[in-house]
C-alpha cells in the first residue's frame, strides 16, 4: 500500500512538473524537476516517521533559546568589538546555536503529548516508570526484589488490571479466588515500602478489548516499561519496542551456573520419562535428570553433570550417577 501510494506521489509531482514546465516551453525540465522533489518529499516522510515530535520541539527550541543567548551576549560587547563585531556573532550565534540545537534534541526526546498534559496539570514529569502486570503481582516475587531494593521508582498499576485481579480474587474457583486474594495482599505489601510508590491511574482504551493490548497502549503513552511474567505479552511488548522486566528471566539468571564435569549431590525424587531414568531439584528448582537412576528413588546420590539445557520455561540439568560416570572415563582411557 505504502509502494503504491509513493510511486503515485512520484507520478503526480513529475506530471505536474511536465505541465508547468511546458508552459516555459521546458517540459523535460519541468518533470525532472517535478520527480526530483517527489523523492525530497519521500525521502522528508520516511526520516518525520522515525523522529519523535518531542524532538522536533525540542530542537527548535534549543537552537532558539541558543541564538537569543548569543543576541544577549553580544549587547555589551558593541562598543568594543566596534567594526569587529559582525564576525564575532556569527560565531557566537553558530556556537550557542548548534549546541541549543543538540541539547533541544536529546532532551525532546523525553517530550511527549501525555507529559505535556501532565505539566498543564501541575504535575512533575517522572522517568523510568513500570507498569504492572496481573501475572507478576499474583506471583508474588516482584515483592521481593523490590524488597531487596533492586527495583524503586513508581509503579503504575491500571484500573484495568486492578479490576482483572479483584475478578480473580471473587472467583467461584478456589484456587482463582487464592491467587487472586494472594496478589492484592502483595500489593499491600509493596505500597508500604518506602522505595516503593504504587500509582493507581485510570487511563483506559475503551475500543481495545483485550488487557494485554491496552497495557502495551498504555506502556507506550507513559513512555513506561512493563514488568510481567507473561511469556506472550513480553513478546507482544518487545515486538511494539516496549522494555519489558520479566521476573522469570531474572531469577534464571540468577541460578548458579553448572558446567559439565561438575559434581553434585541431589536426592532423587521420581521417575523420568525416559527409561531408567530419576529426577531431581536443585533449590531454585532447576530439575535434574539422572540416568540409570531408577532404583535410586527417595536416596540421595553423587552425579557428575553431563549437559545443560536452557530453555524458555527454565533450564534443565543432564547428569549421570559418578560411579558410572567415572567407569565410562576409566574404559575410554584404556
Amino acid at each position: 500500500m505504502f509502494i503504491i501510494l509513493r510511486v503515485a506521489i512520484f507520478l503526480i509531482f513529475t506530471f505536474s512538473g511536465y505541465l508547468l514546465g511546458s508552459k516555459y516551453n521546458n517540459s523535460i525540465y519541468g518533470a525532472m524537476l517535478g520527480g526530483f522533489l517527489s523523492l525530497v518529499t519521500i525521502a522528508a516522510e520516511s526520516l518525520l516517521k522515525k523522529v519523535r515530535i518531542g524532538a522536533i520541539f525540542g530542537g527548535i527550541l534549543g537552537i532558539s533559546l541558543g541564538l537569543l543567548f548569543a543576541y544577549l551576549l553580544m549587547l555589551p560587547l558593541k562598543p568594543i568589538l566596534g567594526e569587529n563585531i559582525s564576525t564575532v556573532y556569527f560565531g557566537l550565534m553558530a556556537l550557542f546555536g548548534y549546541g541549543g540545537l543538540l541539547l533541544g534534541l536529546s532532551k525532546g526526546r523525553e517530550i511527549s503529548i501525555h507529559n505535556i498534559f501532565k505539566l498543564f496539570r501541575g504535575q512533575s514529569l517522572e522517568e523510568n516508570l513500570k507498569i504492572l502486570d496481573t501475572s507478576v503481582i499474583i506471583d508474588g516475587r516482584i515483592a521481593d526484589v523490590c524488597d531487596s531494593g533492586f527495583l524503586e521508582g513508581v509503579f503504575i498499576l491500571p484500573q484495568f488490571i486492578l479490576q482483572e485481579l479483584q475478578h480473580v480474587a471473587d472467583s467461584p474457583d478456589s484456587v482463582k479466588r487464592t491467587r487472586g486474594r494472594r496478589g492484592l495482599d502483595i500489593l499491600h505489601k509493596i505500597q508500604k515500602m518506602s522505595n516503593i510508590t504504587v500509582r493507581i491511574v485510570d487511563e483506559d482504551f475503551p475500543k481495545i478489548k483485550e488487557v494485554d493490548a491496552k497495557l502495551v497502549a498504555l506502556a507506550r503513552l507513559l513512555n513506561a516499561k512493563v514488568i510481567t511474567n507473561d511469556f506472550n505479552l513480553n513478546k507482544v511488548a518487545e515486538l511494539q519496542g516496549i522494555p519489558v522486566l520479566n521476573i522469570n528471566e531474572l531469577a534464571n539468571s540468577l541460578k548458579p551456573v553448572v558446567l559439565p564435569g561438575e559434581t553434585m549431590k541431589v536426592f532423587i525424587l521420581k521417575e523420568g520419562k525416559e527409561y531408567n531414568q530419576g529426577v531431581a531439584y536443585l533449590d531454585d528448582g532447576t530439575m535434574v535428570v539422572v540416568e540409570n537412576a531408577r532404583r535410586l528413588i527417595g536416596k540421595n546420590a553423587d552425579v557428575i553433570v553431563t549437559s545443560v539445557l536452557q530453555t524458555t520455561a527454565g533450564r534443565m540439568i543432564f547428569t549421570k550417577l559418578k560411579e558410572e560416570y567415572e567407569r565410562e572415563e576409566y574404559r575410554t582411557a584404556k
